[in-house]
This record gives C-alpha cells, sequence and structure tokens, in this order.
C-alpha cells in the first residue's frame, strides 16, 4: 500500500455524504440524489490515490498492421515511462474487436463486460483516450473510443487492443511519467483486477496521476484531486473510466448500471472543474456533452492526468 510519502489518499466524502445513497445494486436516486451501487467488497477508506509528479508530452507514429497494444505500448516503455495517459483520433483499424458495459450476471460485481464485438470491415476510431500502465511486468493498455463502423453506425466502448491492428498509421500523443508507474492489481472492493498510480511523490512536479475510487461524483472528485495538491487551474489530459449512469448539464440522462467514458475537454479553473466527456451505453451508442456536476458517480474505477496550468 502507498505510504503518505507516495500519494496524497482522500477519504470518503462526495460519495457516501448527503449527495448519495447505496441500496444493494438499485438505482439510488431519489430526487437529486446522486445514483450509486453497493459494491460487493469492503468500501476502501481512501476514496481517492493521487500523486504528484515530472509528466512529459510526447508524440509518436505507429505503422500500420501493429496491434494497437504493441503499435501504443512498445514506444511509451522504450522511453522509459511507468504510466502515461495517450490520445489518439482518425485511425483506421482491421480486424477491430471490443466489449460494452454489460449488467453482471451475479452479485460478485456491480457490471461487467458484455461478450466481445466484431464488427467486418474498416473502422474509423473518432476520438480514443487510453491509460497506459503494466500488467504482470508486460505493457498494458486500457483504452475507449468512439468509431464509425462501415455501415455508418457510431458506436463506442472499449477495446481489446491485443486483438485490434491497425490498417493505416496514426499519430499518437501521450502525457508519460518517468518516475511514476501504474500496476494491475486485485481490488478487493470491486472484485476487479485494476490500475493503481504508485511512485515517489515529486511535490514541485507538473501533473498529478491520480485514481479514483467507486460512488464519488467524477466532477467534485477532479476538483477534490487539484486541491489536495494545491492547484487553482489544470488540464484534464487523461482519464477513462466508467460512471454509474451518466447525467449532463443539459439534462440529459442514461440510466444504464454503468457507461464507458472518455473525457474529451475538463479543466480547472480557479479551483473549479468543467468536465466534456463521451460516454457509452450499454447498448455501445455514443452520448457526449458537459457532465452535471455532483450527479455522475463513477462505477468501478476512474484513471486520470492532471497537467498544471501556467
Amino acid at each position: 500500500p502507498l505510504g503518505p510519502t507516495t500519494s496524497t489518499s482522500i477519504a470518503p466524502s462526495m460519495g457516501f455524504g448527503p449527495l448519495s445513497m447505496t441500496v444493494g445494486c438499485e438505482w439510488g436516486n431519489v430526487g437529486d440524489i446522486m445514483r450509486t451501487l453497493k459494491q460487493p467488497g469492503p468500501i476502501h477508506p481512501a476514496r481517492i490515490d493521487s500523486i504528484s509528479g515530472n509528466a512529459r508530452w510526447v508524440e509518436f507514429t505507429v505503422p500500420a498492421g501493429v496491434t494497437l497494444l504493441d503499435g501504443v505500448t512498445g514506444p511509451l516503455a522504450a522511453a522509459g515511462f511507468g504510466a502515461a495517459c495517450v490520445r489518439f483520433s482518425e485511425a483506421r483499424v482491421d480486424p477491430f474487436r471490443y466489449v460494452r458495459p454489460a449488467r453482471a450476471a451475479d452479485a460478485s460485481h456491480v457490471a461487467y463486460f458484455s461478450a466481445p464485438y466484431a464488427p467486418a470491415g474498416t473502422i474509423r476510431i473518432e476520438q480514443a483516450q487510453g491509460t497506459f500502465g503494466w500488467n504482470g511486468g508486460e505493457p498494458f493498455l486500457h483504452c475507449h473510443a468512439a468509431w464509425i463502423e462501415p455501415g455508418g453506425h457510431r458506436r463506442g466502448g472499449h477495446i481489446l487492443n491485443g486483438e485490434t491492428t491497425l490498417a493505416m498509421p496514426v499519430e499518437v500523443e501521450a502525457w508519460g511519467f518517468d518516475h511514476l508507474r501504474i500496476d494491475t492489481a486485485e481490488d478487493q472492493e470491486t472484485n476487479f483486477t485494476l490500475l493503481q498510480p504508485s511512485g515517489p511523490a515529486n511535490p514541485g512536479g507538473n501533473a498529478i496521476l491520480a485514481r479514483i475510487r467507486p460512488n464519488e461524483d467524477i466532477v467534485t472528485a477532479i476538483e477534490a484531486v487539484a486541491a489536495s495538491h494545491g492547484v487553482r487551474d489544470a488540464l484534464v489530459a487523461g482519464s477513462v473510466g466508467s460512471l454509474v449512469g451518466t447525467r449532463f448539464a443539459d439534462g440529459r440522462d442514461i440510466s444504464d448500471d454503468a457507461t464507458e467514458v472518455l473525457i474529451t475537454r475538463g479543466s480547472v479553473n480557479g479551483g473549479e472543474a468543467v468536465i466534456d466527456a463521451i460516454s457509452i451505453d450499454m447498448s455501445g451508442l455514443v452520448h457526449e456533452g458537459r457532465l452535471m456536476r455532483g450527479s455522475n458517480a463513477v462505477c468501478i474505477t476512474f484513471d486520470l492526468v492532471l497537467i498544471r496550468a501556467g
């Protein structure tokens, strides 16, 4: 476990306060109460783990004919990064395999993944974001995206990176950490294997690497991460995770148990976060817009990178 010299741990606040309630694996929505889900395991006392460090920005071209897993993680590992957030767009892939969020088959999880989908033909990935880390000592990529299928359908989900191959070269941008790491670890609260940041903190670093646990509102959690490191202004450079449904500021509401999410634009200005995101429902449909503050609980986990502004 990380000690106080390596990370800032934030105790339960938004997710277990007056704005939320937990009722088994059912919705906790009463009036304006944030919807939450009761996880199968014991609640971890720290709801947010965050570490301040130095991040470097890099860009590189991934050639055609390689899998997303090898093509994206190879240059990041070669650069010496222990953790990174990545972003790319307008990628063509074939073959392509992915999963969607799905209801859990039993009480061992609050939500799960669908069976894999493999649409035929060349897929155009509009936008994708990912988290680079390590799984059993091997490079790993957690990637969410929205794409257009050959028939014109717009869908999204969680890409199976080792089974998806680039049909054309693509440019990738990343913020990488030399002295911080992300590794997979068993998570008792959710009963999943999840990505966990670790490493020596650098209070003067230009970036923050964080993980947000279930039932914390993603917008106020981002504010809490920034505030815990004395940051008033920051760019949300990388962020993928899941929410309990999704509520947008314009009133639209996705009522699924789980949605896969990537933040397309986000910032903290004067301590207040404004977050625009793509949310993918259990049917694979893509929704996007500004997230409603105080109404979007993390479902399983959320990976986050903040870059200090100024």
